[in-house]
């Protein structure tokens, strides 16, 4: 998808580089919180209009330099989006690692960890390009699944995860004590070969 006069480039790079990826602000905005509601096929979504403006900085929240310190990354792949020379994006994916509770334990089992786009850039096909670099990372692992989390308050993010053919598969009220208004979505994509 071309952003400027180039098509966006997507590269997986070591992890050493995810002080770059990290200059990419992981911030939003919104007016509107989704509801979550159980349907006849599954959980519904319904926006609703805030009060006042949301505003969410999920780099205050957790400094993600402190992920290689945290967790075992060897196996985990930072995955950037290029415009030209200038890094517009990134998806950081784990895989296979002992002590990652959204892993559950599976081999075949890929965790979108993080995803940003530019500011400059939102809604020009980055997020996009990057979820099929994921995906085709994730096969190319023997990966059977695609897993994300985000939040109700992030309506943005949730609509992506639909387009890109995610389901949301669970709903935890109460995952964050310390955001006690937010809720857990667990998207879920399932890959064919």
């Amino acid at each position: 998808m071309p952003v400027g006069r180039s098509p966006i480039e997507t590269r997986a790079e070591p992890l050493s580089e995810l002080h770059r990826h990290v200059a990419i602000p992981n911030a939003f905005e919104t007016w509107t919180i989704l509801d979550v509601h159980a349907g006849a096929e599954g959980f519904e979504l319904r926006a609703r209009r805030r009060d006042q403006l949301f505003r969410k900085d999920y780099d205050a929240l957790e400094d993600p330099l402190e992920w290689p310190k945290r967790f075992d990354v060897s196996r985990w792949t930072l995955i950037s989006a290029f415009d030209g020379s200038r890094r517009v994006g990134g998806a950081l994916c784990a895989i296979d690692t002992p002590g990652v509770e959204m892993l559950e334990g599976r081999p075949d089992l890929v965790v979108l960890w993080d995803l940003r786009v530019a500011p400059s850039v939102h809604r020009q096909g980055v997020g996009a390009t990057l979820f099929r670099a994921v995906e085709a990372w994730a096969r190319a692992r023997h990966c059977r699944e695609v897993k994300v989390e985000t939040q109700n308050t992030n309506p943005t993010a949730c609509r992506f995860y639909a387009s890109q053919g995610c389901r949301l598969q669970e709903v935890n009220r109460g995952a964050y004590p310390e955001l006690p208004d937010e809720i857990q979505l667990i998207w879920r994509k399932v890959l064919n070969a």
